[in-house]
């Protein structure tokens, strides 16, 4: 695992020549993605979510370019297929799929979120079921449009937040806490006291995120451009054993 830039949160890493080769590579796979799947696109039409759309292989290469684990200061790990985030022009919009108040946060807040936390059941109450060593982020195209946003410091408050709920209960079984309230508590207090930052990054870098910063996407503004296919970055998360690993301070 990797602290991801002391009290910050984050990092910004190249440009790079190797991470440029492999987000050429990635963007060739992702345009024949958008070309031939079925998935639905949210948010009006202008949010492709792309979960698992990017077809590398475990140790991250793809069409025989290599990942850029060199270029980076991670371990190499067996990686799952990336998310293939591609935003349009007009992100968000209103979409069935959201009441209005999600819809408004989103607009409002980024759909600000920690990676990690699933809604269960149907109360949709938040538990921690995938807890992530990092976040990854790797743009395909060159677009400052909709940038990934994140609340500098914020990891900190999350992480003891959430330990100050969990700590009550035997670590195997912080999966299956809800910890709704303690999240929603956390998250307030971030809005109010960390400073929100855009982070745009063209390809041949990347953007680290610490596993525990609470981030999102800011809305497409009128100036912004971006290539016909929309603004892309592929996204890794790999997933670390337990959540117990997942807050601990290393």
């Amino acid at each position: 695992m990797v602290e991801a830039d002391g009290e910050g949160g984050w990092r910004r890493i190249g440009p790079h020549p190797a991470i440029a080769a492999w987000a050429r590579a990635a963007r060739t796979a992702a345009l024949h993605t958008l070309a031939t799947t079925a998935e639905d696109w949210r948010c009006g039409g202008t949010w492709f979510v792309g979960v698992d759309a990017l077809p590398n292989a475990p140790d991250g290469s793809i069409d025989a370019t290599p990942f850029p684990w060199g270029a980076l200061p991670l371990t190499p790990e067996p990686l799952h297929p990336a998310q293939l985030s591609v935003i349009r022009p007009g992100y968000p919009q209103p979409s069935p799929e959201e009441t209005p108040a999600a819809f408004a946060f989103r607009r409002d807040r980024d759909a600000a979120h920690l990676d990690g936390l699933l809604p269960i059941g149907p109360e949709k109450r938040r538990m921690v079921r995938e807890p992530h060593a990092w976040i990854l982020g790797l743009p395909l195209n060159d677009s400052p449009a909709s940038p990934l946003t994140v609340w500098e410091g914020s990891h900190g408050i999350l992480r003891a937040a959430l330990r100050k709920a969990l700590d009550p209960h035997p670590p195997a079984t912080w999966g299956e806490i809800d910890i709704t309230e303690a999240y929603q508590a956390a998250r307030k207090e971030i809005f109010a006291i960390c400073r929100r930052i855009e982070l745009p990054a063209r390809p041949g870098e990347v953007t680290l995120l610490h596993r525990l910063a609470l981030h999102g996407v800011a809305c497409w503004k009128p100036h912004d451009e971006a290539p016909p296919e929309g603004r892309m970055i592929a996204y890794f998360r790999p997933q670390l054993a337990s959540v117990e690993a997942w807050l601990a301070l290393h």
